[in-house]
This record gives C-alpha cells, sequence and structure tokens, in this order.
C-alpha cells in the first residue's frame, strides 16, 4: 500500500491517498466553502491523479522515480496581455524529447476546473489555478508524459508539454474585470504557448498529439482544430482528452447544475466569441462549451478517454451538494459501493447518455474511443491507469496501448466497456 498528503486549495485542507489492488481511496473532503463545490471537487481528485503515481506495488512502471520537470514562465506573454487571473505570466513544463522522438510533441493542457462568478474567481487567483505565483516549480511527468519505455512505451522520447492552466475558462477566455482586476485571458494564452513552443522547435515537427485532462481535456476538444490548422499538411496532428466528455445531465434534483456553471464561465469570461463556430452558428455559447455539441465537428482525429461514471461530474455535476441539500448521495459520489440500486440505475442512464452523445462521432474512421465502467478521472497522466501490469483494461487492451495502436494508425480502437459491474479491472476512486 502506497500513502501520501497533498495541499489543497493553497493549504485550506490535507488529503491523504492510500492504493489498494483496483482501488484507490482519497482520504479528505471538500473544503466547504459555500458556492465552490464544483472546484473542490476539481481539486479534490486532481490530488487523487497526482499521488497515484507508480503507488500500484508490483507494477512494471513501479520502478524507480518519475523525472522532475521544472517550470519555464513565457516572458513574451504580458505583452500580449497573455497572463493568469491575477496578471502573473503562464507557465510550462517541457521534457525534450530525443532520439527518433526529437521531431515529435505532445502537448498536455492541464485541468482543474473552472471559475464562473466574481467571487470564485478571486479565490482561484490566490491558488495555483490562477497564478504562477503558486504554481509548482517543477512537476512529476508521469503516464503519458514519462521519458521511460517501461512506462510510456509510444511517447516516451517525444518532446512533452505541460501547459499550466491558470485562466479558469478551458483556454477560451478573453475579457477584464477592472473592478476586482481580474485577467480572463485563456485564449490568448493558448496562443501564446503555442509561438513560444513554435520558437522552441515545434514548428519542425513531423508528428504531434494535442491532449488534456478534463478541463484540459475540454480544452483539447475546443482546440484541436486550431492546432492542426497551425502545422503545415505534412505534419501528422491528432487530439486526445482525457475525461473531458462534460454532458449536459440532468442532475438528481431534476436541474442543470453543470449549464449553470457553464453559462456563467462563458458569460463572465467572454469566452463566446472563441468557441467553434460550427458550433455557434447554430446552437447558445453555453451549449458550445458541452463537448457533446463539439465533437462532431471537429475534422482533426481525436480520441476520447473517459470513465463511463467520471468521479468529478457524480460529485460536482449529477450529485452536488446543491441538488442533494439532505445528502441522500453523499455516500454513494464518495463510494460506488454504498450506492443503492435506484442510485445505480440513474448512473446507468448517465452512462447510455455518454454513449448516446459519442454514438456519430465513433462512425467516424479517424476516431478512438476509451470509455470503460470505471469510477474513476483523468487515467491518462496516472502511471497505474495509464500503463501498468494491472491497469484498467477493455477486453485485453489497455489505455496507452489503445492510444497508441490509434495514433500511430496501428489499428482502429472504438472500446467501450460493459456497463458496471462487470469491469474487474478498474482502478477506481473511493472517497473518505
Amino acid at each position: 500500500m502506497g500513502c501520501a498528503a497533498w495541499r489543497v486549495g493553497g493549504g485550506m485542507a490535507m488529503v491523504k491517498l492510500a492504493v489498494w489492488v483496483g482501488v484507490v481511496v482519497v482520504v479528505g473532503g471538500f473544503v466547504g466553502v459555500a458556492g465552490f463545490e464544483f472546484e473542490e471537487a476539481e481539486e479534490l481528485l486532481f490530488n487523487a491523479t497526482q499521488l497515484g503515481v507508480n503507488a500500484y506495488a508490483g507494477s512494471k512502471a513501479g520502478a524507480g522515480h518519475p523525472v522532475m520537470v521544472g517550470l519555464t514562465l513565457i516572458h513574451g506573454a504580458a505583452a500580449k496581455q497573455a497572463v493568469c487571473l491575477d496578471g502573473s505570466l503562464p507557465g510550462y513544463h517541457f521534457s525534450p524529447g530525443f532520439g527518433s522522438g526529437s521531431r515529435s510533441w505532445l502537448i498536455q493542457l492541464e485541468g482543474g476546473g473552472w471559475c464562473n462568478t466574481i467571487r470564485n474567481c478571486v479565490y482561484r487567483k490566490k491558488t495555483r489555478r490562477g497564478s504562477s505565483a503558486y504554481m509548482e516549480r517543477a512537476i512529476p511527468f508521469t503516464g503519458i508524459l514519462s521519458n521511460n519505455p517501461q512506462q510510456n512505451p509510444d511517447f516516451f522520447n517525444w518532446n512533452r508539454v505541460k501547459l499550466r492552466y491558470c485562466d479558469g475558462a478551458s483556454f477560451t477566455g478573453d475579457s477584464y474585470d477592472a473592478v476586482h482586476q481580474i485577467h480572463f485571458r485563456g485564449q490568448r494564452i493558448w496562443w501564446a504557448a503555442m509561438e513560444e513552443l513554435m520558437s522552441k522547435g515545434m514548428k519542425y515537427a513531423t508528428q504531434t498529439l494535442l491532449s488534456g485532462c478534463s478541463a484540459g481535456g475540454l480544452a483539447s476538444i475546443v482546440h484541436c482544430d486550431e492546432f492542426k490548422n497551425a502545422f503545415s499538411r505534412k505534419t501528422k496532428v491528432k487530439c486526445l482528452s482525457d475525461a473531458g466528455l462534460f454532458l449536459d445531465a440532468v442532475d438528481v434534483a431534476g436541474g442543470h447544475s453543470l449549464r449553470n456553471l457553464f453559462n456563467g464561465v462563458v458569460t463572465l469570461q467572454g469566452a463566446q466569441k472563441n468557441l467553434p463556430h460550427t458550433c455557434t452558428n447554430h446552437l447558445d455559447p453555453t451549449s458550445c462549451f458541452f463537448p457533446q455539441n463539439l465533437i462532431g465537428n471537429v475534422k482533426t482525429p481525436m480520441f476520447l478517454v473517459n470513465a463511463a461514471y467520471d468521479s468529478w461530474q457524480i460529485q460536482a455535476s449529477l450529485a452536488p451538494n446543491s441538488a442533494d441539500p439532505h445528502g441522500y448521495w453523499t455516500g454513494c459520489k464518495m463510494n460506488h459501493a454504498q450506492c443503492s440500486a435506484s442510485q445505480i440505475l440513474f448512473l446507468q442512464r448517465f452512462r447510455n447518455q455518454m454513449l448516446n452523445a459519442v454514438r456519430g462521432f465513433s462512425m467516424s474512421g479517424k476516431n478512438g474511443l476509451f470509455i470503460n465502467s470505471c469510477f474513476a478521472h483523468c487515467q491518462t497522466e496516472r502511471q497505474d491507469t495509464w500503463f501498468a501490469n494491472n491497469s484498467p483494461l477493455i477486453g485485453n487492451k489497455g489505455i496507452a496501448i489503445a492510444v497508441g495502436d490509434w495514433y500511430f494508425d496501428r489499428a482502429g480502437v472504438k472500446a467501450i466497456d460493459c456497463a458496471y459491474p462487470c469491469d474487474k479491472t478498474c482502478h477506481n476512486l473511493v472517497f473518505r
């Protein structure tokens, strides 16, 4: 069993994580500040993914320590007003490629929820989600970012970049609140980062992959075609979204908690003009922040990795405290084993909605899918779920091999798991 501790929300809470075979147990709870439950759920899950690294005893990915990669600030960003919420410079972590991967580039967009009101954007300014002043000076590169061929067989020697997330709108906003001095400049950060990486050699890339987790997974969908258009036709470009398939689902009270959140994000941060016009020319901007309304129009080949029972969506979209004031769902959303039969039925309907959302997308030969029936969130960044000897499988194929087969055209991948509880290979998140 592995165990570790991590600070949450600028020191407001302590989260611990312990790992047993088949389950990741996160000890700790939400900070409990009214109006912040969406961000708290994301923070708790972020720490679960970070602390799950190499925790599975005996896995072939468990040997050695991951490389720590330093933070680089984009010094030319301020002149372009491409700054974090607090006005600080945005940043990224870069591990250079080598050997046969020296002209291949993998860009990973960090996740971390959103801020949809002045109040929680002001709060976010004092965290790593809104200011580079609070970002870790170095982070471990694991999973799809690992430089170890035993941990990351297809992408280990690529140029690997993690773009930090400090705008709160999936790199789409472009406005400024002078009264509270909040910079909503996600779209500018995106372009400033792309220009910086191009200057570092990415413009000579022969093959690239834009990926992202959670809010970064949504961003990888939104920006996929923009990314493709930045390269010549000779460059192979594909996109990967991990845990980014957020659904416009009805919550347990019959409301639309996530739609309300997304509407605040889009409106407050001025994201409307930066969302794909293939969507906004016939749907309202908030609808065009939902990936289910975007994926059908993305021209660039894309792969979706998603848990059918996504832990963040269960906690913050389907059964947030605001929709469950009496706490009937508290046990279920913290541990799937505590769900009643009626709650499982509700979650099965959510899974069906997810499968319906990807039906048209999956019909394209250029696209790929890996939707497993796990209670998880962000599976490409964690070593134990990306590539280890007991990683989650659909059939006999794990996530890393599925993504690699699709990217390198070794095989078509349209993997959809049978419904819970059939999958015994899941690394489910359980919160205490």
